[in-house]
């Protein structure tokens, strides 16, 4: 008998501790930050000529002032024969 309420109480104290972890895990995930995405592109961005030409292989235009985002180029008139 109190062998079985020792298996049960480990259980009960196992999910607790799992449901504590996860909670913990997903607090500090989820926390406020003052870093945004335009702050942390700097640190993960290619070269400006590493974009450049990955924008130009794709039929795209860059600049320097357009925030490394490649800006498409609209498609030709559509002409019937």
């Amino acid at each position: 008998m109190w062998l079985d309420i020792g298996i049960v109480a480990l259980f009960v104290v196992g999910i607790y501790a799992f449901l504590q972890m996860v909670g913990w895990r997903t607090r500090s995930i989820t926390r406020r930050s003052h870093r945004t995405a335009e702050n942390m592109y700097e640190q993960y961005a290619d070269s400006p000529r590493k974009q450049r030409r990955y924008a130009q292989e794709r039929g795209g235009s860059w600049s320097e002032g357009s925030g490394g985002e490649s800006q498409a180029r609209s498609a030709p008139p559509h002409r019937e024969s």
